[in-house]
């Protein structure tokens, strides 16, 4: 294996086992209430914000999909891969990780819940790290085109 599917492999598999780790401890049982925000359990059937979960069982073969489509295109997109290696491994084990949750416990596993000021949407480390890779491309992607102007 070369050293960006290495690079690849090693950030999905990472991403993946420490978001089960975590929602493990909410699983058995973890609470906490704070002034500023909680870490609680529960389940999105959707996606952000819970949007699309009236497609229900289909969402994670949707979802499924998805990913294996964007996986086969980035197959033939070494130019891209090289660039992004880590962004892609971040967002495909974070990804990958939810979609677990989908077939395991019929539902992402959400637990960091933001309350002070304005309810904002419970949400987990796979979504960070999601959020996290994509701002890692588009940062990259920022400071070359100022390079090349």
């Amino acid at each position: 294996m070369n050293r960006t599917g290495l690079k690849i492999c090693i950030s999905l598999c990472t991403i993946f086992v420490i978001d089960q780790f975590i929602k493990t401890i909410f699983l058995e049982g973890f609470r906490w209430q704070g002034d500023f925000f909680s870490l609680i359990l529960t389940y999105n059937k959707g996606v952000a914000f819970s949007m699309f979960s009236f497609l229900d069982e289909y969402l994670k073969y949707i979802q499924l999909l998805l990913m294996g489509g964007l996986g086969m295109y980035l197959l033939f997109q070494k130019e891209i891969v090289a660039k992004f290696a880590l962004s892609i491994g971040l967002i495909a084990g974070a990804a990958l990780s939810n979609i677990y949750d989908r077939f395991i416990h019929g539902g992402v596993v959400d637990y960091f819940f933001w309350h002070y000021g304005f309810e904002f949407a419970v949400f987990n480390f796979a979504d960070v790290m999601i959020d996290l890779g994509v701002v890692m491309i588009l940062w990259h992607s920022w400071k070359e085109s100022k390079v090349a102007k």
